[in-house]
């Protein structure tokens, strides 16, 4: 942190990437890994994730966005990259330009990117064909994977090299859930029979996503798209549970840790209320540590009146007022207890000693879900990379 003026950072430990991409690679097998590195690999940097992942044993990534995907690219990863959704037709030439795999889902998708291929000469280009089971956010319908299918095998600048679903509700261990699930995989195996009927079976099939890899066998098929558990997060704990039994105890190994340093430190009389709308008085005479982080950095501003708590020293601390856009007051315990001084490290998310605090927990207080609290972390929070796999970072694969 020698050149950074402000003690704010995460740490990205790579070696739990590639852990867990080897996990997931051993309860998926034998279908292949297929690592979601989207939204800058959720707020980890979708680089270094990447070249974890694929130390790990993944053999294809997967982004939204072209801009993504070209990034991926510029940095020299050669690896196969899924495009989840359909290019606009102004990104299609740049997609086909960086070698990046489209899913397709259209009449006009499919028609745009056969005359950007033929008009540039490019040899054919294999893309994935989405049916939509029941999510219903994009997707073809059913009824129209047939035609979909038809007009790439009759346009010779196109082939079609998979078809694929996503499950809506996989995480879900009620009845109501299962049912659905497996009507998605009705769905998508009578579509599937439908283009085999037509003679337009592709070679590749996905449907699982992190949790779909875990807890539905019969969604791994030939690959698996992994984003949350990639990084650490069972989408359930009692997904980390089964992930655990079916690996010989094998356990995902969170990456991303929040942290910072207190940077003022004074003792307050019992009464005193602290921060914006003074909303809570301190029930004794209490030291109170301010650390340089707030919601500008993705500590949500409601985690105070939620009960949230920091690390410091090993101990839990409550927070002492409303998160501000710059930081946060902690509440350290009675003047003379465990000391607490300038420098000190504060753990917002991770381990500290014996204690840690997950995204997890973080989700169960606000209402939301790990995905939203990792993606949240914001952009002037330093990303710092650890682990053996630090050196592969810049390295091209």
């Amino acid at each position: 942190m020698a050149d950074r003026w402000r003690p704010v950072w995460a740490d990205i430990d790579l070696d739990a990437v590639e852990h867990n991409a080897s996990v997931l690679c051993a309860v998926a097998g034998p279908a292949a890994l297929c690592a979601v590195v989207k939204a800058d690999g959720y707020g980890h940097g979708a680089l270094p994730v990447a070249r974890a992942a694929l130390a790990g044993g993944a053999s294809w990534l997967a982004v939204a966005l072209v801009e993504e995907g070209v990034a991926l690219r510029e940095a020299g990863i050669e690896t196969p990259i899924l495009l989840l959704s359909e290019p606009p037709v102004e990104a299609m030439s740049e997609a086909v330009a960086r070698r990046l795999v489209p899913t397709l889902y259209t009449r006009s998708g499919v028609r745009a990117l056969g005359t950007v291929v033929g008009a540039d000469g490019s040899p054919p280009v294999g893309v994935h064909l989405k049916v939509d089971t029941g999510m219903h956010r994009v997707g073809a319908d059913p009824a129209d994977v047939v035609p979909l299918a038809r007009m790439i095998a009759d346009d010779p600048a196109l082939r079609l090299g998979a078809a694929w679903t996503h499950l809506a509700v996989a995480d879900g261990a009620g009845p109501t859930d299962r049912e659905f699930t497996a009507l998605q995989l009705e769905r998508f195996e009578s579509a599937l029979d439908r283009l085999d009927g037509a003679g337009l079976r592709p070679p590749i099939t996905h449907v699982a996503n992190s949790a779909g890899t875990i807890g539905v066998a019969a969604a791994r098929r030939d690959l698996v798209r992994c984003g949350i558990a990639l990084y650490g997060v069972a989408p359930t704990p009692a997904l980390a549970e089964e992930l655990a039994a079916a690996t010989g105890g094998q356990r995902l190994e969170p990456v991303l840790s929040l942290r910072t340093r207190v940077t003022f430190v004074r003792d307050l009389d019992a009464g005193e209320r602290l921060s914006y709308g003074r909303r809570r008085p301190l029930a004794e005479r209490s030291t109170v540590a301010t650390a340089p982080i707030g919601y500008a950095d993705g500590v949500p501003r409601r985690l105070f009146d939620e009960g949230g708590e920091v690390l410091i020293g090993g101990v839990r601390r409550p927070l002492a007022g409303v998160v501000t856009m710059d930081q946060i007051v902690v509440d350290c315990g009675p003047v003379g207890g465990a000391p607490v001084e300038v420098g000190d490290e504060v753990v917002l998310l991770g381990r500290q000693g014996s204690e840690e605090i997950t995204a997890d927990e973080w989700a169960e207080l606000l209402g939301t879900i790990s995905y939203e609290v990792l993606c949240d972390i914001g952009p002037r929070v330093p990303r710092l990379v650890r682990g053996a796999g630090a050196g592969r970072a810049d390295r091209p694969s």
